[in-house]
């Protein structure tokens, strides 16, 4: 079984930044793409940033410009960069995998991790 732990959140001020990390665990055989989204409590989950095996990234309009998701695959670990955190950033991050091709050649789908807080203080 696929399980993906997160790390890195925590409390910034504003301007600050944040590195998130998802490292994916388990018999894994291949992943292909990798993301990132985040929760507000009481609202829906929203996505944040994704790349995939081939190294092409898109992002939310809302930190295009600010946030950077990189992966490295041989660590089957996904990053996110967070610079210039503005509050309205403030959220639990979600990794996601959303297909893993195990060691069995069994696959599994919609992966998420535990959620890690990120907390923007004005």
């Amino acid at each position: 079984q696929v399980q993906l732990v997160e790390s890195g959140g925590g409390l910034v001020q504003a301007g600050g930044s944040l590195r998130l990390s998802c490292a994916a665990l388990g018999s894994i055989l291949s992943i292909d793409a990798m993301a990132w989204y985040r929760q507000i409590p009481g609202k829906q989950r929203d996505f944040v940033a994704r790349i995939t095996s081939g190294g092409t990234t898109n992002y939310s309009e809302s930190v295009k410009g600010r946030f950077t998701i990189s992966r490295d695959i041989a660590k089957k670990t996904v990053y996110l960069q967070m610079n210039s955190l503005k509050p309205e950033d403030t959220a639990v991050y979600y990794c996601n995998v959303p297909k893993v091709v195990t060691t069995r050649l069994t696959r599994e789908y919609d992966n998420w991790g535990q959620g890690t807080q990120v907390t923007v203080s004005s």
